[in-house]
């Protein structure tokens, strides 16, 4: 009986333990200013997170990010900025650099973190979750270049991952939106 006890209770923190991993609300990062952001205030809103690089044939993208946020942001959605040193070094600036580049050239408004990795060795806990089924609970994915988007429905539970080419504005993204 004690043991058959220790097992239910053991079987139970697993349960738990990989329930608190299906949603993104777990997590605290640090945002590109140094302060500290916790996805747990996201709770009821649809996210796109987005790693950016300011030296891509994609960075252009950063413009229709903006639109979509700007469109969207008054119906519970939020556009999430990870700059990435990952792809050919197509990042190389620092927090400060990366912020006055997306201010001057794009105007971005939405919350850009500080710079991580979302690959490798040392890739950044949020990547690690939205990358691996064991976490997330849907699939299991590899970021294939800047501007991959992970789409993330109100529950902070991963929806889908779009390619990097996929434009921000595509039917794709703003039907999810709408629905």
């Amino acid at each position: 009986m004690k043991k058959l006890i220790i097992l239910l209770t053991v079987m139970c923190f697993a349960f738990a333990i990989t329930y608190a991993q299906s949603n993104i609300y777990q997590f605290k990062v640090e945002d590109i200013n140094g302060n500290e952001f916790d996805f747990s205030q996201l709770k009821g809103k649809k996210v796109m997170i987005v790693n950016t690089a300011s030296k891509c044939g994609l960075t252009p993208q950063y413009k229709d990010l903006e639109s979509l946020y700007q469109k969207y942001k008054d119906q519970n959605f939020v556009v999430i900025g990870f700059p990435a040193n990952n792809f050919l070094r197509q990042e190389p600036g620092t927090n400060e650099e990366i912020k006055s580049f997306c201010s001057q050239n794009y105007g971005v408004s939405f919350p850009m973190m500080s710079k991580i990795s979302v690959k490798g060795d040392d890739m950044h806990p949020v990547y690690q979750w939205l990358t691996q089924e064991s976490f997330n609970k849907v699939i299991d994915s590899k970021v294939k270049w800047n501007f991959q988007k992970y789409l993330l429905n109100k529950n902070g539970e991963l929806f889908k991952v779009i390619s990097p080419r996929v434009n921000p504005i595509s039917e794709e993204i703003t039907s999810w939106l709408e629905n």
